[in-house]
């Protein structure tokens, strides 16, 4: 029985003088799936990044949080170890996120009602939720 391509079927495979033959890779590379939305996927990621809601101090909670910032006043040793609860406002969207740091207290500025810890990093007293001493 002859086919239809019996006359080519045992034939060397073409190669071109003028162009190299490409790799098994590029190849297959111009079959890959093709990004018509890009950055579609980061905006996806990003909506379903959950934030937390900045809760309030009730004001036995800030009379409790004072009352701490004055004890650490008193120590007369600095750096002063302790275990820092803030808030950190998210830079992208609403919310943010909670952070308990185990970090040195190096000074207090009431003026500026902030925590300069030894690393040079701030904690605002307004984003404090709580001071483990």
């Amino acid at each position: 029985m002859s086919g239809k391509y019996d006359d080519i079927i045992n034939l060397p495979h073409p190669t071109s003088k003028k162009h190299p033959r490409m790799s098994r890779q590029n190849r297959a590379a111009q079959f890959s799936p093709f990004a018509a939305l890009t950055g579609y996927e980061a905006e996806i990621r990003e909506i379903a990044r959950q934030t937390e809601k900045k809760k309030q101090l009730s004001e036995d909670q800030w009379d409790m949080l004072n009352e701490k910032i004055m004890e650490l006043l008193k120590l007369p040793h600095k750096p002063v170890r302790a275990v820092v609860t803030y808030f950190v406002p998210d830079p992208k969207k609403e919310g943010g996120t909670y952070r308990k740091k185990d970090c040195y207290i190096d000074k207090i500025s009431m003026e500026k009602r902030v925590l300069l810890l030894e690393n040079k990093e701030k904690i605002f007293f307004d984003e404090i939720w709580d001071i483990e001493l």
